[in-house]
């Protein structure tokens, strides 16, 4: 097979990507980290070996932009999307730039988790709670935990102006009625800091910089079992998630591919592959990978992707009101 590793840029990109994508099957963009992204397309190989793949990963604002180009250019490339967030899958929607496909496999996943017209399916939970340093004297259970006193000035998040994990974090908790943007507020006159990405918050804590953070489930999970003097907490009333959803391009020219390579990724062996990753799977019934608690005692709240996505802006001005520049 044939990787197509990186993004490339406007027409310079379709030309070039060109010759490989016509020998291709199903051409395949993701914002999965590098391995991540061959084992997914190995797996789908493996149970589908009469189907070529190429994919093309990057971030996903860069993998939007790219397929803007194509699509500008009247050249486009993908047939199937796997990234992020459901946010921008719902951007795509409601442009008419997806496929509905209704998979035979939703019937084991929960309604919350795919477009209800088959546009877009979540295939894992990437979930934001508290991340903790052991020698920290309060041990919080809950996110009104880091606007206690005790916290006061020890607490370091990514910010939705740099995040969109942390975007669409804020906007989940902003939706939580015991929470809302008074939250955000509250956390600023703490003197919490939003900044940056997630590896930022990760290194501030384990460092003992910062007490508190606000994190991606699997990287302090990844680090404690290396030693790291970290603890997760999943906060009782409740966690974001992103949930990497899988898309089929409107305009695929290889619809018949591009659904069994949705079918996969939300089987059960689609979904076993994401276990074996380290990351939740979003299917019913499945397992959890090695220091998750179990499933059932995690919540994860409600986002609906259509209202995130028209309240987008609004959010961010909000969040920058209490959080200046930061």
């Amino acid at each position: 097979m044939k990787t197509v590793v990186s993004a490339f840029a406007g027409l310079l990109a379709i030309a070039l990507f060109s010759g490989s994508a016509n020998a291709a099957d199903l051409v395949l963009y993701t914002s999965q980290p590098n391995a991540d992204a061959q084992a997914t397309v190995d797996g789908f190989m493996a149970a589908n070996p009469g189907i070529k793949v190429d994919w093309v990963r990057d971030g996903t604002p860069q993998i939007i932009a790219k397929l803007q180009a194509e699509m500008q250019a009247g050249a486009p490339v993908a047939d199937v999307l796997l990234i992020a967030d459901t946010v921008t899958l719902e951007r795509l929607k409601e442009a008419g730039k997806l496929l509905a496909y209704k998979s035979p496999e939703a019937a084991n996943y929960a309604a919350s988790l795919y477009d209800a017209n088959g546009y877009y399916y979540s295939t894992k939970l990437i979930t934001t709670g508290i991340v903790y340093n052991t020698a920290a004297s309060l041990k919080p259970a809950s996110w009104q935990d880091l606007v206690k006193p005790e916290a006061k000035g020890l607490v370091a998040m990514p910010s939705p102006l740099a995040s969109g994990a942390a975007l669409i974090h804020a906007q989940t908790l902003a939706g939580v009625g015991s929470l809302g943007w008074d939250y955000y507020k509250n956390l600023a006159e703490n003197g919490a800091i939003a900044s940056g990405g997630n590896g930022a918050v990760l290194k501030s804590v384990a460092s003992g910089e910062k007490a508190y953070g606000m994190i991606v489930d699997y990287m302090p999970i990844r680090e404690k079992a290396k030693g790291a003097p970290l603890e997760f907490v999943f906060p009782k009333e409740g966690v974001s998630a992103v949930t990497e959803p899988v898309g089929i391009l409107a305009g695929t020219q290889h619809a018949a591919a591009a659904k069994k390579f949705v079918d996969y990724v939300l089987s059960e062996k689609g979904q076993e592959g994401f276990l074996k990753l380290g990351y939740i799977p979003a299917r019913n019934g499945t397992p959890l990978p090695e220091g998750f608690p179990a499933r059932d005692s995690i919540k994860v709240l409600p986002l609906n992707a259509a209202d995130a996505l028209k309240n987008t802006d609004q959010d961010l001005k909000t969040f920058s009101t209490y959080f200046k520049s930061k």
